[in-house]
């Protein structure tokens, strides 16, 4: 009798955790559906287990929301392909729920069922679920269908594409935004799979209804629609029918939809080709950088490289030029951080004598901006700038104002600069790094914030990686080390950090004889937390060094320190005997 209950009980557990009142139980429960299915067998899965959980009224979204992402790979577990049809019920009821983002899910493993199934079970059983989601009552379950044409459509016979098209034409012009959205948002995808003779009647009078819909967040997915709909189409039916409502568009009343404009307008230029692009997107572009919304002006200065990528360069100054100049003084901070992200790239695409006449000076005023984070795109990007103009002219204009930032009042910029450091240096040469940056490289280490202190000393060892070490040896040492005596414990703290880094990079004959020294006598600092980094410091070099070296003068000052009055300096001083040790067991 017990083996006959056996397979029950896991459908007695799953219905038992189901009905429970604690949430936690009802998700576990979901979460092991594909164990639960195992143990039923692929035939008592299909005729009692997705039956239970069509019937299932959960009200809870995170438990609805975890059963639509199991069903979506539950294809294995009712048979394969030729069952898969089953799995279709619970998910219909999912797409009518009222939570977003369950019914999005239930919509994603629908289509991921859907593309699996055999061509006359879509038509048997998915075409039929999108016609019911797409006539129901609720707008859910009409917002869920748009997103599932695409699937039904490629296998549908010749009498039901053209229902399928009606259809999604009347979803376009329901009584509901979100529905309209739903369908505004999915017409790229599903114009994809509609034939080209279709595409320039059926889809094109679907388009043009979006783009004159009164909501404006309808008529911003349309503006979506258009890159995706430019694509399918031949240059010259793109230029007739999606190039007039992009212009239209760029004028919009709504500041979101000329904001979607802006961000979509690269695109669309690939897709009407180089001649449209000049004679009507420019100007339209051109708008958008002088928009009054700062929001617009953002999106489309943030597009200005990529933008004059496609222009010629004489087109590029003339038209684009002077709205940069403008964007570049913009009372948005935010205008301008955007600008300067992408500023340098246009170095390239205007060539040597543009970039110094024009570039340069807004590069220069981006430079002095009093907003952090508009200096930091520019300085992020100067090798662009640099492999146009050379390191000469750049030193002479940029680099005065780099090493302006290189003191800012505010530490991040600091920081930036510092990590920039190693990419000016191999840009601009030793001699010019010794000239203007060494001295600076050397400030930071005394910085007062730690964060900097910590970066310069990274940089110091970058900087020994880029020169070598004979350089390095004339350059940075000395003058790291004079500063081990420094009367404050933090800075001092910094040169130990400074010299373990350098270490590996000058290799074992020069830490030996020109780095040890000052760390051992280090180890007799009155400040426990100097001594215990001492311990931290001789811990990373023992690989490092000769094992002789290890036992004639690091051990005994670890012994010294294992027997050190506070506590933390001993336990450092211990674990690096301990590697010492096992160093020599090695």
């Amino acid at each position: 009798m017990a083996m006959v209950d056996e397979p029950l009980y896991p459908i007695a557990v799953l219905i038992d955790e189901l009905k429970n009142e604690d949430i936690q139980l009802r998700l576990n429960s979901i979460r092991r559906l594909s164990t639960i299915a195992r143990a039923l067998g692929e035939d008592r899965t299909r005729k009692e287990l997705i039956p239970f959980l069509s019937e299932n009224n959960d009200d809870d979204d995170e438990v609805l929301l975890a059963l639509a992402e199991e069903l979506g790979v539950f294809i294995p577990y009712v048979g394969g392909v030729d069952h898969a049809n089953v799995l279709l019920s619970p998910l219909e009821a999912l797409c009518s729920v009222e939570e977003t983002c369950v019914r999005d899910k239930a919509v994603e493993s629908l289509c991921r069922i859907g593309a699996q199934m055999k061509e006359q079970d879509v038509i048997d059983y998915f075409i039929p679920m999108v016609k019911r989601l797409a006539a129901g009552e609720w707008f859910t379950a009409r917002v869920s269908s748009c997103g599932l044409f695409h699937i039904a459509y490629p296998s549908a016979s010749e009498v039901f594409k053209t229902e399928l098209r009606t259809i999604y034409s009347q979803l376009c012009q329901d009584d509901m935004p979100m529905v309209r959205r739903s369908a505004a948002s999915n017409l790229g995808k599903f114009a994809a799979t509609v034939e080209a003779s279709h595409l320039k009647t059926d889809i094109m009078s679907i388009f043009e209804d979006l783009t004159q819909d009164d909501q404006d967040s309808v008529r911003l997915l349309a503006v979506e629609g258009c890159a995706a709909l430019g694509k399918l189409l031949e240059p010259q039916d793109c230029v007739a029918h999606i190039l007039p409502v992009i212009v239209n568009f760029s004028q919009d009343k709504s500041w979101r939809v000329r904001y979607t404009v802006a961000n979509q307008l690269y695109e669309l230029c690939e897709a009407v080709g180089p001649e449209p692009t000049r004679s009507e997107l420019v100007p339209a572009y051109v708008r958008l950088l002088r928009d009054n919304e700062a929001e617009v002006r953002i999106a489309a200065a943030g597009k200005v490289t990529k933008f004059c990528k496609i222009l010629n360069p004489d087109l590029a100054v003339q038209q684009i030029l002077p709205c940069v100049k403008e964007l570049s003084t913009d009372s948005s901070q935010h205008v301008r951080s955007a600008l300067a992200s992408v500023i340098m790239g246009m170095a390239p695409v205007l060539g040597k004598e543009a970039t110094i006449e024009h570039l340069l000076p807004i590069f220069l005023s981006l430079l002095k901006d009093e907003f952090p984070d508009v200096r930091l795109n520019i300085i992020s990007k100067l090798d662009q700038v640099n492999q146009v103009i050379g390191i000469d002219l750049l030193s002479q204009s940029l680099l005065p104002a780099i090493v302006e930032l290189a003191e800012d009042r505010h530490w991040r910029v600091r920081l930036a600069i510092i990590e920039y450091i190693p990419l000016l240096a191999s840009q601009l040469g030793i001699k010019f790094f010794d000239d203007k940056l060494g001295t600076l490289c050397m400030q930071w280490l005394k910085d007062k914030v730690y964060s900097i202190r910590d970066a310069a000393a990274n940089n110091v060892k970058r900087l020994a990686e880029e020169f070598g070490p004979e350089w390095a040896m004339e350059h940075i040492v000395p003058q790291v080390l004079d500063m081990i005596n420094n009367s404050h414990y933090l800075y001092r703290m910094t040169i130990l950090h400074a010299v373990s880094l350098l270490a590996p990079v000058m290799g074992p004959e020069i830490t030996c004889s020109k780095l040890l020294p000052d760390i051992i006598n280090a180890s007799k600092d009155r400040v426990p937390n100097i001594r215990f980094n001492v311990a931290k410091v001789l811990k990373s070099l023992i690989p490092t060094v000769d094992q002789s070296v290890v036992e004639k003068t690091i051990r005994p000052c670890l012994v010294e320190l294992n027997e050190d009055p506070d506590v933390d300096v001993r336990f450092y001083a211990s674990q690096a005997l301990q590697s010492s040790d096992q160093v020599m067991v090695s």
